[in-house]
């Protein structure tokens, strides 16, 4: 066992974009609003539900404020 490195989580490229590209469309969808605050968890689940192709039940979601 000589020179055993610690195992790291790295990040890869596609999920750092894939991140990228939700962040993104939340912010569009966020300035489709009118830069309407308060509506930032509903922007960033629509972004992610169309990034990642799947569909959005808005009607399941529930945000505590």
């Amino acid at each position: 066992m000589a020179n055993a490195k610690p195992q790291m989580r790295k990040e890869t490229t596609s999920s750092v974009d894939i991140d990228e590209r939700i962040r993104q469309r939340a912010f569009e969808l966020f300035q489709l609003r009118g830069c309407q605050d308060g509506h930032d968890f509903e922007d960033w689940m629509q972004a992610e539900a169309e990034v990642r192709g799947k569909p959005l039940k808005l009607a399941n979601l529930r945000v505590v404020r």
